[in-house]
């Protein structure tokens, strides 16, 4: 890469975008940002020394177009000022996925794609080798509760990277070793069909180097996809599987992690639930043929302190829960619920849901009516559109029709509090990606001056 003394990020906000933006500040660049509106992420960018604006206003772009790199987000507007004005003025302007496919070039890059499962499974990962001693470099696609941050640092060489379909951005990467989580339909307005999205894992598993992980179930995709990399599989039935699976019914689970050498006894989730058991088993899969210790496997998954919005248990105190997750996809919303029942049986579960994006309300409205069904109530706010315009009778009530629930209301985002402080909740969830985890704080809030 073209050495650069100024790295813009137009998006700096995203998730995906923050790490890079940590990076290349930790690397010495002079960096700063645009984002629509402010939030926890850019108020942190801030407080790191990173200056970070909310006016889409080109005269604020760095002014030497030769000594700087624009990066932006696949979310971002092709019409949008600053960025018609970089590719128009002479600055180099590459997708957040180019990037992180120059920084992970020439290091030992494992990397976890999957339709959901992603974050946790790379988050996990990344601590395992932490604590082994080993260490990596780490995009997150989250914030790590142990680390407080998306982004970890070492010199070792060992690069541990998000893969994100959204967009085929996964294809930028070549990693030595990779997990593939799950191959959802899901992004449909980016594929055409199952067959292309299965088609873009496919191609992301020929440009995998040495193992490739992934789900059972899956493996017969990969096997028939001219891959050169040796295929492991995960789960029930897999290579590496987790059995004698123990709740004691308070939020704490034991199991037993069996692999092709043996097994790893007496592990402990440190977050609970079936879904971080499933998850824990994929990362301690790949760590262990990448060349951790099992000690280190069973020490990195009992220390793990989770991924913030997902299966974030925010308040737990005198027999009422309240627990933030990122699901946005019917089958992470069924997997979630599953977990919550497994771990606390026998309670009460109140589900509050923000749907995200009109094309996957569309596509999956009956999905989710039945996975919602799962709870006991259920509170649907309007659709979060993010980069999508409206579409003609695509709205929330095409869920709520379709869900099975009788204890079911569609409210507005700003009745939510009220709603909440009204109610007495036993296990309370808030599900979504959208701009309802800016009610997060609040409910954790309101929850605590209610029960404690």
């Amino acid at each position: 890469m073209k050495k650069y003394n100024n790295i813009y990020l137009i998006g700096i906000g995203g998730i995906g975008m923050s790490a890079l933006a940590r990076w290349y500040r930790h690397a010495g660049y002079r960096v700063s940002g645009y984002d629509r509106t402010p939030s926890a992420v850019t108020k942190a960018l801030e407080e790191e020394g990173i200056p970070v604006h909310f006016e889409d206003n080109p005269t604020l772009l760095p002014p030497d177009p030769e000594d700087t790199l624009v990066i932006y987000t696949p979310a971002i507007p092709a019409g949008m000022e600053e960025l018609v004005s970089a590719r128009s003025n002479g600055y180099r302007t590459i997708k957040r996925s180019e990037a992180l496919e120059e920084i992970t070039a020439g290091h030992r890059c494992l990397a976890v794609s999957g339709t959901h499962g992603k974050t946790s499974t790379s988050t996990m990962l990344a601590h395992i080798l932490t604590v082994s001693g080993e260490g990596c470099t780490a995009f997150l696609g989250g914030i790590s509760r142990n680390y407080g941050s998306n982004l970890l640092y070492s010199d070792c060489g060992v690069m541990v990277a998000e893969a994100d379909e959204f967009d085929r951005s996964f294809l930028r990467l070549h990693p030595e070793g990779a997990i593939v989580t799950a191959m959802d339909a899901d992004h449909m307005d980016i594929y055409r069909d199952m067959d292309d999205l299965r088609g873009a894992f496919i191609q992301f598993g020929r440009q995998v180097s040495g193992m490739i992980v992934v789900k059972k179930g899956l493996e017969n995709y990969f096997r028939s996809g001219n891959i050169g990399a040796k295929i492991w599989t995960y789960g029930n039935g897999g290579d590496f599987s987790a059995s004698d699976i123990v709740s004691d019914g308070h939020g704490k689970m034991y199991f037993t992690l069996n692999t092709p050498d043996g097994k790893i006894e007496n592990c402990h989730a440190g977050v609970p639930g079936a879904v971080y058991i499933e998850n824990a088993t994929a990362a301690a899969a790949l760590a262990l043929l990448h060349g951790t210790s099992p000690e280190s496997i069973r020490e990195g998954i009992s220390s793990f302190r989770g991924v913030a919005r997902r299966f974030d248990i925010r308040f737990d105190h005198n027999g009422h829960t309240y627990i933030d997750d990122y699901a946005h996809h019917p089958a992470e919303i069924a997997a979630t619920i599953a977990s919550i029942r497994q771990v606390w049986p026998g309670r009460k579960i109140t589900g509050i849901f923000q749907p995200h994006l009109f094309t996957r309300t569309r596509d999956f409205y009956r999905e989710f009516g039945e996975s919602l069904g799962m709870l006991d109530s259920l509170l649907l706010l309007p659709i979060y559109p993010a980069r999508e315009e409206p579409l003609p009778g695509v709205s929330s009530s095409l869920i709520y029709e379709n869900c099975c629930l009788k204890d079911k209301r569609i409210i507005q985002k700003k009745e939510v509090l009220e709603e909440v402080a009204s109610r007495d909740t036993d296990i309370l969830v808030t599900f979504g990606a959208g701009d309802i985890d800016r009610l997060v704080q609040p409910i954790e809030n309101l929850l605590r001056e209610k029960y404690d």
